[in-house]
């Protein structure tokens, strides 16, 4: 994975105010954390700006922010909609045994008999935990439990080992 490679962390879903403040969406975990990534690269309508000191900070059951040249409320409309991004390489190294979805998407994912199921497509949460959604000649969902079903995840390789029956 490039770390220069953009992800998109939030986006902006409004406005707040009168003085340029906008109202936005965070996908980050805990969602405060947003404001930690640095650079912000705005994209809208295929228009991409850097906003490199966002301020914020939660606002009843949302969260607003402040960017930098945005002084009023026409500015803050125009944003409304854009995605914010951040290199991969303002977050920090995930600890020993952890992965951020972003670096299992697109990984080759094989069972332990060496049988190709296909490619990670995207991840989701569940109430019991993460889910691999795998695609491959058809769909499978594999849950994201190390040990009983995830025997390996090597980065490097681009490859995750299951102990998943294929039929399944």
């Amino acid at each position: 994975m490039s770390p220069d490679r953009l992800l998109t962390v939030g986006r902006i879903v409004g406005i707040h105010g009168v003085d340029g403040w906008v109202k936005l969406e965070s996908w980050t975990e805990p969602r405060l954390r947003i404001f930690s990534y640095r650079p912000w690269r705005l994209t809208l309508a295929g228009s991409e700006f850097e906003a490199a000191s966002a301020q914020g900070h939660e606002q009843g059951k949302g969260m607003v922010a402040k960017l930098p040249g945005c002084d009023d409320r026409v500015a803050a409309a125009k944003l409304v909609g854009a995605t914010i991004q951040v290199p991969r390489s303002a977050l920090p190294k995930p600890k020993r045994g952890e992965y951020y979805w972003t670096d299992l998407e697109g990984l080759i994912v094989v069972t332990v008999d060496g049988v190709d199921l296909g490619k990670v497509s995207h991840l989701f949460a569940t109430g019991a935990n993460d889910v691999l959604v795998v695609r491959g000649e058809r769909e499978r969902l594999i849950p994201f439990v190390t040990g009983q079903f995830v025997k390996e995840v090597d980065l490097k390789a681009g490859r995750i080992t299951v102990d998943w029956d294929p039929e399944f």
